[in-house]
């Protein structure tokens, strides 16, 4: 008899602005996106409980905050210990058949030294291109590795899933020059930017979706939970054409405020950027330098950046369409819980600023979040303060396994329905002097008004009144008028749970 709990399907990209949705205002063509926030509820006030990638996925993945699971920062991999009770095991335990797809980021590509993890640049050729798990609670994974193409590509034995099916036909050399070619317009110097010659059926996004289709077409007996990890719109900004011509530069939608205002803004802004990594690595110093800084950009060069950002996130919701049509198609929709969503967003010129760093404006907070599923109404609005911190914990309670006492993610479901409320969201991130020459230790509260980030070793502080002040200009933090603000802020950073200090896990490598 087949065993009819939920089905569960998660899909991520990697670097979505929360804004960057078409029915959220932007010019940014996200049919199928608008189409579920139509269908389901869309959360508005969704926050990372970090900014960069390897902290919140391990944060998605076990329900813990990063001081907690220990990988603070992006180069240090996620021990087995919590990713053993992570929702996958959990639901895999349950009785749930458990798959990743895509982009895993558990564990550190770019290590000083092998590692041994499947995801270690040094590492993967141990694994072969057939292997396919178990990886951190899931039974099966299919993995890429980063998908990025920031080195050079790899060639088997090196890569994992992604690369073995690129490189099988032996032609793999030829799509790596077209990848690398601008096939389209100039791009004006937009720094990373260029309008990809590679076919879109040989991109990771249409991977992706190939193989979660086909994901969905196997014959079980018991539900499943499958992560799909759509690796884009990251940087650089290659997307492939003809995607990259859909958004034109001349008419999407420049920030309002787009030059650099350091002076205006609390001492490690400016430290972040202009301090030098610590590593001894030259060839790992020049490439954290090259993608940590912030360029100048002329207003035609940024207009390119965000033209060619659109295009991957409309290439890649045309393959979550495609996973949508075909839950549809088997029938397979009543019966399970969609979330959609993303690890963090990117400054994408807002202050001047590119990419991401230590800086926790609005365009880098705040991810996308869509949630679709049984019970659940439709066309709803939530403005409320969430993370996707409580995606594990919303997953095993549609599944009705009980969450673990010791994480610190809820469920949404009763937020979605409109049934509860969430006074605050929280975030952190620990950098050490490798990440841009300076610690800092950063403790991010957001509610549906405010938002305070304080750094606990020095105590300076950023405040934005987010309704008066949305654009983030006037930072409130030293005003006496806000004082008793800042003091209700600074009292939720400080009700973290369990917040003994944690002693710091060492980093394996830098990305």
């Amino acid at each position: 008899m087949r065993d009819k709990r939920p089905n569960i399907l998660f899909i991520t990209t990697d670097q979505q602005r929360g804004d960057c949705l078409g029915v959220m205002g932007r010019k940014v063509r996200t049919p199928h996106l608008d189409l579920l926030a139509q269908d389901g509820v869309l959360f508005r006030g969704c926050i990372t409980p970090n900014l960069v990638c390897q902290p919140t996925r391990a944060s998605i993945l076990t329900g813990l905050l990063p001081r907690t699971h220990g990988v603070c920062d992006n180069g240090i991999d996620l021990p087995e210990e919590p990713a053993s009770r992570g929702f996958a095991a959990e639901l895999t335990r349950a009785g749930y058949d458990t798959a990743l797809i895509g982009k895993a980021h558990f564990a550190t590509a770019h290590t000083f030294a092998p590692t041994g993890s499947p995801e270690c640049r040094s590492s993967m050729q141990l694994y072969g291109p057939n292997w396919t798990g178990p990886y951190k609670g899931f039974q099966r994974v299919e993995l890429m590795v980063e998908g990025h193409n920031t080195f050079p590509p790899m060639v088997p034995p090196s890569g994992q899933s992604y690369e073995a099916w690129y490189h099988a036909d032996g032609r793999g050399g030829w799509k790596d020059a077209l990848h690398g070619r601008n096939g389209g317009p100039d791009v004006k110097g937009a720094p990373q930017t260029w309008h990809s010659a590679l076919p879109p059926a040989w991109h990771n996004s249409t991977w992706v979706g190939d193989r979660s289709v086909a994901f969905l077409n196997e014959r079980r007996d018991r539900p499943f939970c499958l992560w799909a990890s759509i690796p884009d719109p990251h940087h650089p900004f290659d997307c492939p054409m003809p995607w990259s011509l859909l958004h034109r530069p001349e008419e999407v939608d420049l920030p309002r405020h787009r030059s650099l205002d350091l002076d205006r803004r609390p001492w490690w802004h400016r430290a972040s950027l202009e301090g030098v990594p610590n590593l001894a690595d030259k060839t790992l110093r020049d490439f954290r330098a090259k993608h940590s800084r912030t360029p100048v950009l002329s207003d035609e060069q940024l207009a390119e950046v965000i033209a060619n950002y659109y295009g991957m996130i409309s290439l890649a919701d045309h393959n979550i369409g495609r996973i949508l049509i075909e839950l549809h198609r088997l029938g397979l929709e009543e019966n399970t819980l969609v979330v959609v969503s993303s690890d963090h967003g990117d400054w994408l010129g807002d202050h001047g600023l590119l990419l991401k760093g230590p800086m926790a404006y609005e365009g880098l907070l705040r991810v996308v979040c869509l949630m679709r599923g049984p019970g659940l109404p439709k066309g709803r609005v939530c403005d409320e303060p969430v993370s996707s911190l409580d995606f594990g914990a919303t997953f095993l309670e549609m599944a009705g396994v009980a969450r673990p006492d010791h994480w610190h993610g809820r469920s949404l479901l009763d937020v979605a329905r409109g049934e509860a409320q969430r006074d605050f969201a929280y975030s952190e991130w620990d950098l050490s002097d490798s990440r841009c020459g300076v610690p800092l230790e950063l403790r991010t509260v957001r509610t549906a008004r405010d938002k305070l980030t304080l750094e606990a070793i020095t105590g300076a502080a950023e405040m934005y009144d987010l309704v008066a002040d949305p654009e983030e200009m006037v930072n409130l933090a030293e005003d006496p008028a806000h004082a008793a603000r800042r003091r209700a802020l600074e009292a939720m950073i400080a009700a973290r749970p369990d917040d003994a200090r944690a002693e710091r896990l060492p980093a394996v490598g830098m990305a």
